[in-house]
């Protein structure tokens, strides 16, 4: 059976609730990823931020990155996958929320992260395939 640890990219980092934007792009431009889980002061999931979400939701909208949390973006509920968790588990949690990057946790700490390259890596093409339609395909 393969699970998320097996598909996910290992080493995945937190940005804190109280760091603020231009910081959190800091922490994407040194780790080379396009979003990061974001934590509240006991490490726990509260949201994920991503690059587009400073573009589109601060500094498009004429907020100051320097002024503006992490935790000011984090909306909605976080979806998330245990370590163990099969392939099919990752896939049902992405699809039936159209998301793009998934935390993994194992024992209520950050392990990795999925997103669509480790996806490819390790799907088949009907699998993928089928994601792609689900996540990417308008409502």
């Amino acid at each position: 059976m393969t699970t998320a640890a097996d598909i996910m990219h290992p080493g995945a980092r937190w940005i804190p609730a109280h760091e603020t934007l231009d910081r959190a792009a800091q922490l994407m431009r040194e780790l080379d990823v396009g979003a990061l889980p974001i934590s509240d002061e006991n490490e726990r999931l509260c949201g994920i931020l991503t690059d587009r979400d400073i573009v589109i939701g601060c500094v498009a909208m004429g907020h100051d990155p320097a002024r503006t949390t992490a935790g000011d973006m984090a909306q909605g509920t976080p979806r998330w996958v245990e370590a163990d968790a099969d392939v099919s588990q990752v896939l049902g949690e992405m699809q039936g929320h159209r998301i793009r990057r998934l935390p993994v946790i194992q024992d209520k700490r950050l392990v990795g992260m999925i997103s669509e390259a480790d996806l490819a890596g390790h799907l088949s093409e009907e699998q993928l395939a089928g994601w792609v339609e689900s996540v990417y395909a308008k409502a």
